[in-house]
Order: structure tokens, then sequence, then C-alpha cells
């Protein structure tokens, strides 16, 4: 059976504030691996990166604490062609949402130009120059899309620009009204595919494999930003603002499975999970656990 490698990245760098990096050890001593194990994969766990805890960057207000982001995603795109040879499959967990920078930087190194499924509430398209807020997490994918106005040190931090072409990334689970006139402006400039929010709760499976439909053939990456779920069903995401709204983790777990089964997918990073606001329900970790261990289960399990 291919293994499933893990690695965590404890990072909070280009977040709001502190808690993320705390993520990986979190979903460690909530029995992940154990539970992914106990279902029949080959877990090989890779261990963590180096950690970095947001602190205010004073110096640089739009872009917020660049040098520790791009060397954090660096280090992951280096770590990912070790952890995906043959059949492999890699499960990340961060970390904030920058991290699937890092593991289509891995993918590509592998000699692969990925797709991405990008399972999150926000687009993440702003810039430093579209946004007061100087938070990376929200910027990811126009980095990666290198759009006007993104900054050049992440932008080139994977080789050739841009790391994704539009046509390669396709979002699943955006709540338009949560995004800027920027994010919406380059949706519509660029022609990104969207499958949004109201769809995937609707019917999860169905709006997956709309997502997956999206992209060209061949490998792709998912980056699951936890911060798409209800807020008050899954108390688990830095941003507490989805309340009522989004899939619950039974239909996360739905939407998930149907991603996964899908063999041209070869990686799933997990991000913008803070166990500080967790712990605000005894069950929610566990719950999420359970919810990743059946999407993620082997099909002859």
């Amino acid at each position: 059976m291919p293994v499933l490698n893990v690695i965590g990245v404890p990072s909070s760098a280009g977040s709001y504030s502190a808690g993320q990096e705390q993520a990986p050890r979190a979903l460690r001593e909530a029995g992940l691996l154990a539970a992914l194990s106990a279902v029949g994969h080959e877990v090989h766990d890779a261990g963590d990166l180096p950690m970095q805890t947001w602190a205010p960057d004073r110096e640089h207000r739009y872009a917020q604490n660049l040098e520790q982001v791009v060397a954090s995603l660096r280090a992951l795109a280096q770590a990912v062609p070790s952890l995906l040879s043959g059949d492999d499959r890699l499960l990340v967990l961060g970390g904030n949402c920058t991290i699937a920078l890092g593991v289509c930087g891995g993918l590509r190194e592998v000699g692969e130009e990925p797709g991405l499924v990008y399972f999150d509430r926000h687009f993440d398209l702003n810039t430093p120059e579209s946004t007061t807020d100087g938070t990376f997490d929200w910027m990811g994918v126009a980095h990666a899309l290198a759009l006007p106005g993104a900054v050049d040190e992440l932008v080139d931090a994977f080789g050739d620009r841009p790391l994704l072409a539009p046509e390669r990334i396709a979002y699943l689970g955006v709540d338009p009204e949560g995004s800027t006139t920027w994010e919406r402006r380059q949706v519509d400039v660029l022609g990104l595919a969207v499958v949004p929010q109201a769809e995937l709760v609707s019917s999860p499976g169905a709006a997956a494999a709309k997502a997956m439909s999206a992209l060209p053939e061949g490998p792709f990456a998912v980056h699951l930003d936890v911060d798409v779920l209800d807020f008050i069903d899954a108390p688990i995401a830095e941003n507490v603002n989805g309340r009522n709204t989004g899939p619950t983790l039974e239909q996360l777990g739905e939407a998930l499975a149907e991603l996964w089964r899908n063999p041209a997918c070869r990686a799933l990073s997990i991000g913008e999970l803070n166990p500080v606001h967790a712990a605000a329900d005894p069950t929610a970790l566990t719950r999420f656990v359970e919810t990743l261990t059946r999407a993620l289960a082997p099909r002859s399990s």
C-alpha cells in the first residue's frame, strides 16, 4: 500500500495572530496519525518544520513577517519531493493558508504542474496594495497567481512565475460576500472556477466533483482551510466569523472524501486551525479527526 507521509508546518508567521503554530501538535495529540493507521494507511510521520510564532511586524505593516513566511514555504517545497515518491501521498498539517503554495511548489519540483482545489470560505486574492490587513494568509493565492501588487520575494520563491496558471485552480466553498471588491474583480478578469458555499452545503459530493472537473487532467493538491466550516458546528478555525453558515463537519467530510478518492489527488494541506479556539468545545478536535479519518480512509477499507 502507498505510504501516507505527514509533515507539520507549525507557523503562524503569516497569520492574524498567534495560535495556528500549535495546530500540528494538537492534531497529533488528538490521535490523527493513529486513527489514519487504524483504517489501513501506512503512515510515516516526517516531523515538523521549524516553529514560527506570529509577532507584529511594525516595519512592514502591509506585508508582515515576509522573511519568515518565505523561509517556511521554501522549506516545505524542498521537503515535498522526498515525500511524494511513487504513489505515496502527502498530508500537510498547518499552519496558515500560505502552505498551499509550498505544496504546489514541491509538486512542481517533482516535475508535475499541479492543479489546486482551494477548499475555503475566502478567495485569498488580496495583496499588500489591495488591503490594509498586511497578513499573508489572506493573500496566498494572489501570490501563486502573481497578481499585480504581489510581493516579488514570495511570488518568486518557487521558480518561474506564476506558480499556478488561472486554469489550474478551482475554489470550493467560497462565500463571495466575505471577499473584497478587488478579489471579485480578479475572479472575473481571470475567469477563475468557483463552486460557492451554497452548492457545497446543499450537495457536498457533487460540489467537490464539480471543482475537480474544472481542473485540467493531471495531479492536483487540495488545500483545506477549516474556516470554511460553520464555526458553531466546529469552533476550530482562526476566523470566528463563519457562524451559522458553511458546511458542518459531516458535509465537509463528504466533499473531502470525493476529492481524496481521486488517485490524481497527491496531497492535502490543512490550514487555519487554532487550538485555542477549539478548546471552547472539548469534542471539536476529536470530531474533526474522525471526519478526516473517514474521508481519507483507503478505498479498500
